[in-house]
């Protein structure tokens, strides 16, 4: 059972910038496009971000895009989301996940299984 473990969030005022981390246990990392969603109070998990499995596709929601990068590094397992410009529209709780192919990113988040706990971000304004 692959675990993904998210990190990095934290308080940040607007305007500011912060790095969250998404690293997985086992060796199928490269075998899998990578996503970001996010959950905040009251409202349905969305897609924020996905890098397919070798980074060669990127794709940001709307409201993310210029401000947000999602870069993976395979050696180590891990993915991250550079977030620039933060706004307090972007606090949420921040997880990642994993499919088999990029385009699985358009599914809606309900279909996906095996979340780990989240890490919070808040933006004060």
């Amino acid at each position: 059972q692959v675990q993904l473990v998210e990190s990095g969030g934290g308080l940040v005022q607007a305007g500011g910038s912060l790095r969250l981390s998404c690293t997985a246990s086992g060796r199928t990392f490269t075998s899998y496009a990578m996503g970001w969603f996010r959950q905040a109070p009251g409202k349905e998990r969305e897609i924020v971000a996905a890098i397919s499995w070798n980074g060669d596709r990127t794709y940001y929601t709307d409201s993310v895009k210029g401000r947000f990068t999602i870069s993976r590094e395979n050696a180590k397992n891990t993915m991250y989301l550079q977030m620039n410009s933060l706004k307090p529209e972007d606090t949420a709780l921040y997880y990642c996940n994993r499919a088999p192919s990029y385009m699985d990113f358009q599914r809606d988040p309900r279909s996906f299984g095996s979340w780990g706990q989240g890490t919070q971000v808040t933006v004060s304004s």
